[in-house]
């Protein structure tokens, strides 16, 4: 048995997006097509940071396990086992949600 693992390439990261809402703050249930993309994630793998022209590699700010909110269309959608993640630069990461 084989398994997949996916590690990101320099200033990409790995993010599995949160489910999207399946009832309105009102309590209406929303049909599948009414669902938007969620825009909210948690990161399973970083990349070792941008390579800078003076050879050293810029410090990644998230790390594994945080929730990130990401633009709608940011990314690039891919499926590892079945389940869908996009893989994003840390540049086009909106934000670092803390409890």
């Amino acid at each position: 048995m084989s398994t997949t693992q996916v590690r990101p390439l320099e200033d990409r990261v790995l993010v599995k997006p949160l489910e999207a809402e399946t009832k309105t703050a009102s309590g209406i249930f929303l049909p599948e097509s009414a669902k938007e993309r969620p825009m909210q994630g948690k990161v399973v793998a970083t990349g070792p940071g941008k390579m800078l022209d003076n050879g050293t590699r810029m410090t990644m700010l998230v790390k594994k396990g945080d929730t990130v909110v990401f633009g709608k269309y940011a990314g690039t959608e891919v499926e590892i086992k079945n389940v869908k993640h996009i893989i994003v630069r840390e540049s086009e990461l909106l934000g670092i949600l803390e409890a």
